[in-house]
């Protein structure tokens, strides 16, 4: 029994990972950020939230302008 025919790198590190925001399975080297970056490439070292739901969130939770606001004489 040969265990190099039967056993690739493909099996031994993680190819596809579930995002934890939109729930949908992506490919762990195209889709998701890296955290660390001294370590190899080790699927540990990948975010668990997407690249498409990170842009998302960035851009709902980005500060706002600040505007002046219109300031009127007090209708007495």
């Amino acid at each position: 029994m040969e265990l190099d025919k039967q056993l690739k790198l493909g099996h031994l590190l993680l190819v596809d990972r579930q995002c934890r925001v939109c729930g949908e399975i992506k490919n762990l080297i195209e889709c998701f950020y890296r955290t660390r970056k001294d370590r190899g490439p080790v699927s540990s070292s990948y975010s668990y939230e997407c690249k498409e739901c990170t842009a998302k969130r960035i851009l709902k939770n980005r500060k706002k302008p600040h505007q002046v606001p219109v300031w009127e004489y007090p209708d007495w």
